[in-house]
């Protein structure tokens, strides 16, 4: 039950802070960073009607569609979501301060606060509906990639925006937005970059293994592996330290063998004995 309060209470949370991002930056200044907020925005300076209420209206026909095509695994998070969404954004736009008038200040603003709303959704296990489910639906029924199709449903939109304004320029901060809004949702389900991890071919893996767990204090993994090449048997060297550590253990490994292959990947939580890098 605490976990199920925890999921509910994180997406509601975040679509709180979607519709705040959306009413203090985007939707007063016309900018149409794509999905269903942003179609709804569009209806709402032409018809007047409010913004929430229209994304209910188109969100509930695909949700209803993506259940029909790609099975109930949404869920009830989505639809949720969807609806919290759709509520907060009509019901805190009387009471929502207009920071700015800026084009560039709400696209940079609006995109943030809006992708660390969106982010905090999805990482509690729940979606707003929206575009992401029109670009499931078509990749189903197509060829065409969910990547490449919300791609094409996201610039429609946006495309639609800029005509029905008669604007490209604000097009083209929409596509800011976008962009931003998309770049911080990855930074905050992944989390920032807490850690490097090390990949490690060398003829004298095991006395390098030996002095990172005796210098560093740090665990590291074997992997099998084969040279495409010389078709020879190799071990690979895996383990993770922390950021700072980084240097000493590229002069570690060069001090033990100076012609061994080395590969530093950023890691975004580390789970586990010796690391605390959590966010939920």
């Amino acid at each position: 039950m605490k976990k199920w309060l925890k999921k509910y209470i994180g997406i509601t949370v975040g679509t709180l802070i979607t519709a705040i991002a959306l009413n203090m930056f985007l939707i007063p200044n016309k900018v149409a960073a794509g999905g269903v907020s942003g179609m709804a925005t569009v209806v709402h300076y032409l018809l007047g009607v409010p913004v929430g209420a229209t994304m209910l209206v188109l969100n509930i026909p695909l949700f209803l569609a993506s259940v029909k095509v790609l099975g109930t695994k949404f869920g009830i998070r989505t639809l949720y979501g969807a609806v919290f969404l759709s509520v907060f954004i009509d019901i805190t736009a009387p009471f929502t301060p207009i920071l700015t008038h800026d084009l560039l200040l709400s696209s940079l603003y609006g995109g943030v606060l809006s992708g660390i709303g969106m982010g905090m959704v999805f990482r509690f296990g729940g979606t707003t509906a929206g575009t992401d489910l029109a670009a499931a639906i078509i990749n189903k029924l197509t060829k065409i990639s969910v990547g490449q199709a919300l791609l094409m449903v996201d610039f429609f939109v946006i495309a639609a925006a800029g005509l029905a304004f008669e604007s490209a320029e604000i097009s083209l901060y929409a596509l800011i937005a976008l962009f931003l809004t998309t770049h911080i949702i990855d930074f905050v389900q992944e989390g920032p970059t807490s850690a490097k991890a090390f990949f490690i071919v060398s003829n004298q893996n095991e006395i390098v293994a030996k002095r990172i767990m005796e210098e560093l204090g740090r665990g590291v993994t074997f992997f099998a592996g084969k040279g495409g090449y010389s078709g020879q048997d190799k071990e690979v060297l895996f383990c993770v330290v922390a950021t700072g550590e980084v240097s000493q253990v590229k002069e570690l490994v060069q001090s033990v063998d100076p012609s061994a292959f080395v590969i530093v990947a950023d890691t975004h939580e580390v789970m586990g004995e010796g690391f605390t890098y959590m966010l939920m």
